[in-house]
């Protein structure tokens, strides 16, 4: 019988990372962890009660006062509110960068995570899911794709969602975001050595998808 496994997706913001790690966990019947999205949560509540973003004491002092749940549906629960539109925010984007640059709020999420990865069976993807939060995950892949893909794909993503969208300013969010990530001192972005590293620039989500699922499949079988 084959055994269940931890899989980490890192990679840079609007590579794609949510989507595919979503339909793996489907066709897998895996629990999908939506790492970013409680990040996103943290930003999103600091935002929506005018806490000082800069402020790092000032944001590990509201931890105490947030509760973060996911459903099977994918759906993103902050104090039992559903917040899974909100959050996805290009504000919120750039506010979940800077409080997950804090190690108190760091320490918090990756704690819940590790605890909801316990058990197997379980895919998550974020910016450090391979390097700390599960560093023994059976299967790391370092998602990428070039910053005009990404720009585009978030761009389309925000029309459909009837939000706001101007590609030039989603390509300089998405630089700075890519700096920001890449260059925090607690946890920055960058490929665990054992990661394998998917450029889908050319490649279509269900190529995305068949290459992790053939993956995953080969790590379940060496158990």
């Amino acid at each position: 019988m084959m055994k269940k496994i931890s899989i980490a997706i890192d990679g840079p913001s609007a590579a794609g990372k949510s989507s595919i790690a979503k339909i793996v966990a489907k066709k897998l019947d895996y629990v999908y962890i939506d790492t970013g999205a409680m990040y996103r949560c943290v930003g999103y509540y600091c935002l929506q009660n005018n806490i000082d973003l800069n402020n790092e004491t000032a944001v590990s002092a509201i931890l105490k006062n947030i509760k973060i749940t996911m459903d099977s549906n994918n759906r993103v629960y902050l104090n039992e509110h559903d917040v899974s539109d909100q959050i996805r925010q290009d504000e919120v984007s750039m506010s979940a960068s800077l409080v997950s640059s804090y190690q108190d709020v760091r320490k918090f999420l990756v704690k819940q995570q590790r605890q909801m990865s316990n058990m197997g069976g379980v895919i998550l993807d974020g910016r450090d899911i391979g390097t700390v939060v599960l560093p023994d995950a059976k299967l790391k892949i370092y998602q990428n794709a070039s910053v005009e893909t990404r720009a585009k794909r978030r761009f389309l993503e925000n029309k459909q969602r009837g939000l706001s969208a101007d590609l030039e300013t989603i390509k300089k969010d998405i630089e700075q975001r890519d700096y920001q990530d890449m260059n925090r001192k607690i946890s920055p972005l960058k490929k665990a050595d054992d990661a394998i590293v998917l450029d889908t620039s050319n490649l279509s989500i269900d190529e995305v998808v068949n290459e992790v699922l053939k993956l995953a499949k080969q790590r379940e079988m060496e158990g």
